[in-house]
């Protein structure tokens, strides 16, 4: 709850509570095991909080603290595919943020490994790939990144 309240207060621009926020659930989180236990109704582990922790800096504007929160974040560390590809799409924000095209390109691959939709159907993230094949078509991972999230769901599967 603490993760979605300093999301939902750093999207409004209150910097100070998202902060505060974050800081309490990533205290609160720090004795949790690496892998939540099977069967929990909320598979919380410190992982997930950090991957909260990327997305508050990116909405506060600070993409440079968004990529340090989630540097050491990997898919394996999530349970779902929808876990896995919201890393790659915030990282990618972050990194596109920060004027990094083949990083954001990268990050917005392996999110549509995990689950193509959230990089073909969220239309903030198509928007994404539309400026990185616009800008920099040249870059690697752009031209297939473009292919990828270009084909229709009936065909990935």
């Amino acid at each position: 709850m603490l993760c979605t309240l300093a999301y939902t207060a750093a999207r409004a621009g209150r910097r100070t509570e998202a902060l505060a926020m974050t800081e309490e659930a990533r205290h609160a989180a720090r004795p949790l095991p690496t892998i939540a236990p099977a069967g929990r109704l909320f598979p919380i582990n410190p992982a997930a909080v950090d991957l909260y922790t990327v997305g508050v800096h990116w909405a506060l504007g600070d993409a440079g603290a968004a990529l340090e929160a989630g540097r050491n974040l990997r898919p394996d560390h999530f349970p779902t595919a929808e876990r896995k590809a919201r890393l790659g799409t915030d990282m990618a924000r972050a990194w596109w943020s920060w004027g990094r095209p083949e990083q954001t390109a990268h990050a917005l691959l392996d999110a549509h490994r995990a689950s193509p939709g959230e990089v073909r159907d969220r239309p903030a993230i198509r928007s994404i790939v539309t400026e990185l094949m616009q800008r920099h078509p040249r870059t690697a991972g752009v031209r297939e990144l473009h292919v990828a999230a270009s084909t229709p769901a009936s065909q990935v599967y």
